[in-house]
């Protein structure tokens, strides 16, 4: 049993509720029915409710929601939801099914983005190094002789024989005290280390040429020199690289660089090894910045084990990569709930009892499933994640049919039409016809060629009405002012030039259509989401056409048979 603060709560809602209703279905002074809650001669259309006007019902009841009583609203009447443009749709249980509509909680949760990359395996140039001849003389016996050999740190390459190097060797065994401390300063100088100095006073007199030794252990990735060969200051003989780590660079593009960061985590695979990954992380970005592909490089550091005596990732390998990033709790919904057709994103939210009412979103990051919703949804919101462009589409639909018409056409029937009259009004359909077709057809040059037939039209068509009733005179006006087609330099810009146009045509043809059974085959068709045709456009527009099939001047291929067939 409820309480009785909730039963004054309920009253305290629904009676003044129901006052306004009534208020509003029965303004003007109509006199309601005395006994069947009918106004005589009017005929009742349905049955609403005031708090949630989707619920409609052929029959009296209450609303499915709130319990109130439904409100009949009558011919005439505008109803609740006249004044909301489309923007709450309501569906029955079986649209419901056949449009298969499933919703999901607007939540505050994780957001989770996969980054896809692509670049190349390059070697750590920290781990690079190029052996060259710190003086001129001879390389005596190479101990590594081919490219691709695998060297140790310390492991000698090759014997030298210089004569300025073994006075040197000679003079350091000599001498003592300071002197030998400045020789020995000079044979580092000439490529030699400090243990090979140490170990000069026991090192035999017959023996004239000194190792050259590898600085680093890795891989002999280039070897320019041969037995017996003289070499001069400064000329390379050898190029080592370490494999055992690697470089993993891609392009990280303008709009991505605020995900990224070092330390990531990023799972790479190549080609050259299918279904393995190889893990490692992001140790640098690039600070300068490339104005031309709007990126900048990344790096990620790789550990290159060596499998059955080789490494595994090659010098130059192609690979794709994949960045993961995790974002703080934000308020999020699945991506497949919002629509952006237009400049805006829209949601549609589940009001209960089969509405569902058009939410327009700012939107922030955007995660693989999810979206961060800045505005426009609270936590627990139900949003459609399936049927939600058929919903919209219907929403598109209501609010263009709830708009008031864009023409200025009279509303009684125009006088008759003499027979010069007569042909100079069909001359102009067929010209507005033509105009509209190019622009159905995309196609530029027919419309600047039809337009400019404009200019001689006109003055026809004003000549055959000099002395016409004073009824076509608003028509006529309209169609003088917006009647001058000028040449357009794309289809947008005529797309522009048309609307004038084509709105004084409609209010021509409409008339012509309410006057008798000759215009009675000329259609009018009106477009619901020419907003973004051109520059200021409007949300809807109308056509005329002689055919009966729908063909729309305003997206031409891109939306041909957007829109519907406008009754005179």
């Amino acid at each position: 049993m409820k309480t009785l603060p909730a039963i004054l709560l309920t009253l305290a809602i629904a009676i003044p509720a129901t006052w306004i209703s009534t208020q509003q279905l029965h303004n003007g002074g109509a006199s309601s029915a005395a006994t069947s809650g009918q106004p005589a001669g009017r005929k009742l259309l349905y049955y609403q409710s005031a708090m949630h006007p989707w619920i409609k019902s052929p029959k009296p009841g209450r609303c499915t929601i709130c319990g109130m009583e439904l409100t009949p609203v009558y011919e005439g009447d505008a109803g609740f939801d006249a004044a909301g443009g489309g923007d709450v749709v309501p569906l029955t249980q079986t649209m419901i099914q056949v449009v298969n509509v499933q919703t999901a909680e607007a939540q505050v949760r994780p957001l989770t983005k996969t980054l896809t990359v692509a670049g190349m395996i390059d070697d750590n140039a920290t781990r690079h190094r190029v052996l060259s001849a710190y003086i001129p003389g001879r390389v005596q016996k190479l101990y590594v002789n081919f490219m691709g050999a695998e060297v140790k740190e310390g492991q000698p390459l090759a014997e030298f024989y210089s004569p300025t190097l073994l006075q040197s060797e000679r003079e350091y065994r000599t001498l003592t005290g300071e002197l030998r401390s400045a020789t020995a300063l000079r044979l580092l100088q000439m490529g030699l280390t400090s243990a090979q100095i140490e170990a000069l006073p026991e090192k035999p007199g017959d023996n004239l040429t000194s190792q050259i030794l590898s600085p680093i252990g890795g891989t002999v990735v280039a070897q320019n020199v041969y037995e017996g060969q003289y070499v001069q200051e400064g000329e390379r003989l050898f190029e080592i690289a370490d494999f055992s780590t690697m470089w993993f660079q891609f392009r990280a593009y303008e709009q991505d660089l605020p995900w990224i960061k070092p330390g990531l985590k990023v799972d790479i695979t190549t080609p050259s090894h299918p279904g393995k990954t190889f893990t490692g992380s992001i140790t640098f970005i690039d600070p300068n910045f490339d104005e031309a592909t709007r990126s900048t490089k990344v790096r990620v550091e790789l550990e290159n084990p060596i499998v059955e005596g080789r490494r595994l990732l090659l010098h130059r390998l192609y690979a794709d990569g994949l960045v993961r990033l995790d974002l703080p709790d934000a308020l999020t919904i699945p991506r497949t709930a919002v629509i952006e057709t237009g400049p805006e994103a829209v949601a549609y939210v589940d009001q209960g009892g089969g509405a569902y009412s058009r939410r327009v979103l700012q939107l922030g990051r955007r995660g693989d499933a999810l979206v961060e919703v800045a505005s426009g949804l609270s936590v627990g919101d139900k949003v459609v994640v399936n049927g939600n462009l058929l919903i919209d589409g219907q929403a598109e639909m209501n609010r263009a049919f709830a708009e008031p018409a864009t023409t200025n056409a009279p509303a009684t029937a125009l006088p008759a039409l003499t027979d010069a009259q007569r042909k100079a009004v069909k001359d102009f359909l067929t010209l507005a016809d033509a105009i509209t077709a190019a622009l159905a057809a995309d196609k530029l040059d027919d419309f600047n060629t039809q337009a400019a037939k404009s200019h001689a039209a006109m003055p026809a068509l004003m000549d055959a009405f000099v002395n016409s009733d004073k009824a076509w005179h608003p028509l006529l006006k309209s169609i003088e002012e917006a009647g001058h087609l000028e040449k357009a330099d794309d289809l947008k810009a005529a797309r522009k030039t048309f609307h004038p146009f084509s709105n004084a045509a409609v209010a021509l043809a409409q008339a012509l259509r309410r006057s008798g059974k000759e215009f009675a085959s000329l259609k009018v068709f009106r477009c619901p989401m020419t907003k973004n045709a051109f520059e200021g456009a409007p949300k809807t527009a109308e056509w005329m056409q002689l055919q009966p099939s729908i063909r729309n001047p305003y997206f031409g291929a891109e939306m041909l048979d957007c829109g519907a067939e406008v009754k005179p």
